[in-house]
């Protein structure tokens, strides 16, 4: 496609995850900088009008006080994470059931994009209010994002357009960019906190009329004054932050749509429509401007949060001609562009709609080649092969369950029924341990679904299926969530005998919905080496082989030890598949995820070699490895050879 190779590929996840990891550094540095420089800015003041060393010790107590508890407050205002966020900003939640033509394409779109890069599908919101073109992504970590676009972005930009935009914010769920960048919010909201409390005093104050409220007058306008060092620094730090990782979002949803027509007609839209990508509320576009997709306000070019327009567009095009910008502006300024008429002018509405439908999927026991390196190169960077495999999933699907998946007093029966065993007994007991936790209908219904619907399921098509039904199962109220998540513990520890595969699901889905409940926790990003998690990688690695060579112990120890090979290769750990099986998992996965980006990377291929030391991997295998890796927050796409 024309352009795609002038732009420049983008890190793979495990590096954007280490650069936003430093950048997690360098943002506390800058942040002490700026406490400093107000500190002396307020002391200075003191000095100069009381001459007092005293006075300019309490002016330093309290202006940190001050900053620390506005940082502290702001925070806390976040722990809601991505949805509270986006709610905060103005924004409507998308229903999944919409059948509003604009909310569906948009819902879409978003769902064949997660799935494609093996993640839960976002929360959803629009921001009715702002007719520019923008979108944000916000949450700490993808089990709790939340995507918001404007009304503009869904009204102006036509399907291909918007896939770019969406793809580029996926780019800021998956590797580390979302994470870093609500921390922003919070910290920087204190150091800009004296410029914000002299604003208010001067525009709702009453006393500067009277001379009494003279000295709260001339005190709230040093505050604004000394405050806009604050303002000034809070700018800085997140045009420093956020520029690059712009151009790599950018880089990242080329390679992940293949082509640049889209992105780049959002932005020459951008360039080309008077509201362009502002936003109506100034407050809103001050706090979350290194958020957005495009500039929410006109800044300085050196205090700008994103890159130049048209360097961003050229970088797409690099013949691109900015006075086009300027045809384009008097053709739009007589006729707007409207995106659902230019889908059915391109033909993209029916684009993706294929004679006979989908193709096949491959057979249970089909299998492929791969390699460790391109899989780990495959985590949080779906490409356009993983979108068209991510739509052909979805079309699978029966429909049926698709509309059950987005029904939300169903998605807790059909995600346990999911994971209920295909032995009666056994699916007897867990049937009555859910029947314990969340009601005998809720177990009734698993079990019908299990009969009816989930029992004869393709093993490619049920973490798609989990994607689609995540959304709706977290608008449950907390305490069914609860419930729902002893469900699925008890379900897993009814029977040793429980499946690998079934375990991990459950696993997945536990780690999925606690992230969801207490967003602010998961902030953190993992620093253990290697070998600090030797005793953990070996247990997983034997599981693994085991499972994937059930009754054939010499296979098992081959497969176990080419993985080991991999991350431990001076180290002789025996092969010892742990007597209590699948159950010792449980005590691997926290220290496992707490491996810095590039000893994940490592762990990831070392997995790999395991799953594929003959040479190929089958569905069954594949569909197990992406769940792993999914518990250990490193997304895998669909397809795993490509």
């Amino acid at each position: 496609m024309p352009g795609v190779d002038q732009v420049s590929v983008p890190m793979n996840f495990f590096e954007q995850q280490e650069q936003a990891r430093r950048g997690s550094f360098r943002l506390v540095l800058l942040f002490a900088v700026a406490v400093a420089c107000i500190v002396l800015a307020v002391d200075a003041v003191v000095l100069l009008f009381t001459g007092s060393i005293g006075g300019a010790v309490a002016a330093t107590v309290l202006t940190l006080a001050v900053i620390g508890l506005g940082s502290l407050y702001r925070v806390a205002s976040l722990r809601g994470g991505g949805a509270a966020i986006a709610a905060q900003m103005g924004g409507t939640w998308v229903p999944e059931d919409t059948r509003d033509p604009l909310l569906r394409r948009l819902r879409n779109v978003v769902e064949e994009v997660a799935i494609a890069s093996g993640v839960p599908v976002p929360k959803l919101f629009v921001m009715e209010d702002e007719a520019g073109i923008n979108a944000f992504a916000a949450g700490y970590s993808p089990s709790d994002a939340a995507i918001a676009v404007t009304r503009g972005a869904l009204e102006r930009l036509n399907r291909d357009e918007l896939q770019g935009v969406i793809a580029h914010e996926f780019s800021h769920v998956l590797n580390g960019d979302m994470r870093l960048n609500i921390r922003l919010v919070g910290v920087l909201f204190g150091i800009m906190m004296l410029a914000l409390i002299g604003q208010r005093i001067l525009v709702y104050g009453r006393l500067g009329r009277s001379r009494d409220g003279a000295p709260l007058l001339v005190a709230a306008l040093v505050a604004v004054v000394v405050g806009s060092i604050g303002v000034f620094f809070g700018r800085l730090i997140k045009a420093g932050v956020s520029r690059q990782r712009e151009y790599l979002a950018d880089a990242s949803a080329v390679q992940f749509t293949r082509q640049t027509q889209g992105l780049a007609g959002a932005l020459k839209k951008i360039g080309g429509l008077h509201e362009g990508s502002r936003l109506a509320n100034r407050a809103e576009a001050e706090e979350i401007g290194h958020m957005l997709f495009g500039e929410g306000m006109a800044l300085s070019s050196w205090m700008a949060t994103h890159p130049p327009l048209v360097e961003r567009i050229r970088r797409l095009e690099p013949s691109f001609d900015p006075r086009q910008l300027q045809q384009l502006e008097a053709r739009w300024r007589v006729a707007p562009p409207d995106g659902l008429a230019e889908d059915a002018a391109l033909g993209l509405a029916a684009r993706d709609a294929r004679p006979g439908g989908p193709p096949p999927l491959p057979s249970r026991g089909a299998r492929m080649a791969v390699v460790p390196a391109a899989v780990s190169g495959q985590v949080a960077a779906p490409a356009e092969d993983d979108y068209r495999q991510a739509h052909d999933l979805v079309e699978s699907l029966d429909p049926g369950l698709r509309e059950l998946a987005r029904q939300r007093d169903l998605a807790m029966p059909l995600l346990l029924g999911m994971v209920l065993d295909a032995d009666p007994s056994i699916a007897d007991r867990q049937l009555q341990e859910i029947s314990a936790r969340c009601g005998a209908p809720v177990a009734a219904r698993a079990r019908q679904l299990r009969q009816e619907q989930l029992q004869s399921l393709h093993p490619a098509l049920r973490l798609p299926l989990a994607a689609l039904a995540f959304p709706v199962l977290r608008q449950r109220p907390r305490p069914e969530l609860d419930a729902f998540l002893d469900a699925i513990d008890a379900v897993v520890h009814a029977d040793g005998r429980v499946s690998v595969f079934e375990y991990c699901l459950s696993r997945l889905l536990q780690v999925q919905v606690r992230e969801a409940l207490d967003p602010s926790r998961y902030t953190r990003f993992g620093h253990n080496k290697a070998p600090s998690v030797r005793r953990e990688f070996s247990v997983l690695l034997a599981v693994l082989a085991q499972a994937g060579h059930p009754g054939d112990h010499q296979a098992a120890q081959r497969a176990y030890l080419a993985g080991l090979q991999r991350v431990l290769q001076r180290d002789h750990m025996p092969y010892a598949p742990p007597a209590q099986g699948v159950q010792a998992l449980d005590e691997v996965w926290e220290p496992l995820d707490a491996l810095a980006p590039p000893a994940k990377q490592v762990l990831v291929e070392a997995l790999v070699d395991a799953v594929s030391h003959d040479g190929q991997v089958s569905v069954a295998e594949a569909e197990l490895l992406r769940t792993v890796c999914g518990v250990l927050h490193c997304p895998l796409p669909a397809l795993l050879s490509r």
